[in-house]
């Protein structure tokens, strides 16, 4: 009994032995986290606070997805101009960014990692990534651009067969535009979503309405909570039908790739293009490894799901500032229609998209008046110097506005203003690069930019070889929302004019 008694005496002492060095251990990291945290506000105290609700909810609240958010933003750039501190809690700080000589060494810098991709992983992987988007392989793509775009049109011909301007929703239609073409430059897969439903595609807009819902309702962000809610297992039902989807199309593509060898799969393909899939599946990186099914549908998935949204607004948009300014838009139909003159076809051939240079300064300006994406975040790894000598401190998040740089009036006078003409050689000289901003900049630019330009620059021409766009006076101006793409809230609803003596 007495070795009993002492051994539970031991182990009681054990025990408190133990507690106390976990409770020492928690005071040790709350006490390095304090100073560290303490550490940070001295720094950031060196970069401006606009006026907040009061120390506890600092601007909690107080920035929204509307219009009157995106009026908020020019009230902060015109009178921040590069940057200003925004507190979430007393223990969240944000450095809103608003011009390049902040935004600078963050594009840089190759940062945390594009979704889930992190570190080496994402470097490898953008390198693998990176011939599937050489100008070679986005040459075959145009005849699916030309494609596409004439059955959107030869919808809006039948809305419009009276011959009088018929009123049309925009983003709608240019996004299963976008998700056509994808499908077809991804997978090489014919699913006629503009004219009849698609399960695949309906699943692709649904995870779109669900991320966005899921940004608004704070509570569900706790993954946890979220896959018990209705919306999580409408999102897990869309992802299985998602991933299925592209799973199927790898393995059937890797199964045949493997049964004919590298270079009968090759001389398969001679005459046609190679989608994306088949690009993936024979990239290898220096020491001859190649990507993984997982690593290949990951890919495709996120093409597919950023890449329709972004450019459906782009598209939405530049008819909507092409419409706003008929002068503009006469001048880039006279482009298109001399550069189509005496042809058979009506299709835009790829040496064809270098000779529209007035009809790409409005996308780039389009771009710039309403970038698809209006700000992306960086949690930075290390501390960052800025040229003022001001430190950005590890740890901190910053959100980059491209919105707010691209409405800078000290890099874009009368920011608010549609003048294409910025975007003229002579007027683009000794402009930062990282002023215009609209697909991002640096290492983790976005990959797929010359993809999406080279497709707006095909819709926008067929378009205007076709329709003549105008404002529909009788709706009020779109008022802006800004959720995972910048929207309008009603829709953009403009007038289309069928031109006369269009083919």
């Amino acid at each position: 009994m007495a070795v009993v008694a002492a051994l539970g005496s031991l182990g009681v002492v054990a025990l408190g032995t133990f507690v106390v060095a976990l409770l020492l251990r928690w005071l040790w990291d709350m006490l390095v986290a304090v100073t560290h945290f303490r550490a940070t506000c001295l720094q950031l105290k060196k970069f401006p606070i606009p006026p907040w609700r009061n120390w506890l909810l600092g601007h909690t609240g107080m920035g929204q997805s509307t219009e009157e958010g995106l009026q908020q933003v020019d009230a902060l750039v015109t009178r921040y101009r590069h940057g200003c501190l925004w507190w979430g809690l007393p223990w969240l700080p944000v450095l809103r960014l608003f011009h390049p000589s902040t935004l600078r060494p963050l594009l840089s810098a190759s940062g945390e990692g594009l979704l889930l991709s992190r570190g080496q992983r994402w470097v490898r992987h953008r390198r693998l990534l990176t011939p599937a988007f050489h100008g070679d392989v986005l040459r075959g793509y145009v005849g699916i651009f030309n494609q596409s775009t004439r059955v959107l049109l030869a919808k809006w011909e039948a809305a419009a067969a009276g011959g009088a301007p018929v009123g049309l929703e925009m983003l709608q239609p240019l996004s299963l535009l976008t998700l056509d073409t994808l499908q077809k430059c991804i997978f090489s897969h014919e699913s006629h979503c503009q004219e009849q439903p698609s399960e695949y595609i309906q699943a692709i807009l649904e995870l779109s309405s669900l991320v966005v819902r899921r940004q608004l309702r704070p509570l569900l962000h706790p993954w946890w909570l979220y896959r018990l809610s209705p919306d999580g297992r409408r999102f897990a039902r869309a992802c299985a039908t998602v991933h299925a989807f592209t799973a199927d199309v790898v393995h059937r593509r890797r199964h045949a790739l493997a049964r004919l060898g590298h270079q009968a799969w090759l001389d398969g393909h001679r005459g046609r293009s190679m989608d994306f899939i088949d690009l993936l599946l024979l990239a290898k990186d220096e020491d001859g490894h190649t990507l993984s099914d997982e690593d290949i549908a990951a890919e495709a998935d996120t093409f597919m799901f950023e890449g329709h949204d972004t450019t459906a607004s782009g598209l939405a948009w530049l008819f909507y500032n092409l419409a706003s300014h008929p002068k503009h838009q006469e001048r880039c139909r006279q482009e298109v229609q001399e550069l189509l003159a005496g042809r058979d076809t009506a299709d835009i051939e790829w040496e064809d998209l270098s000779q529209l240079p007035f009809t790409t300064m409005c996308i780039k300006e389009s771009l710039r008046l309403h970038p698809p994406v209006t700000a992306v975040s960086r949690r930075c790894t290390k501390d960052i110097p800025l040229h003022d000598g001001r430190i950005i401190p590890k740890g901190v998040i910053c959100l980059m506005s491209i919105y707010g740089t691209h409405h800078n009036p000290d890099l874009w006078p009368e920011p608010e203003v549609f003048n294409p003409l910025r975007f003229s050689p002579e007027n683009s000289k000794g402009q930062s690069p990282s002023s215009f901003i609209p697909f991002s900049a640096g290492p983790r630019n976005c990959i797929g930019q010359s993809f999406a330009m080279t497709e707006m620059k095909v819709v926008v021409a067929l378009t205007l070889s076709r329709f003549v766009l105008r404002r529909d006076t009788a709706r009020p101006p779109p008022r802006r929302k800004p959720e995972l793409i910048l929207r309008a809230e009603d829709g953009l609803w403009l007038l289309l004019e069928p031109l006369l003596g269009a083919a």
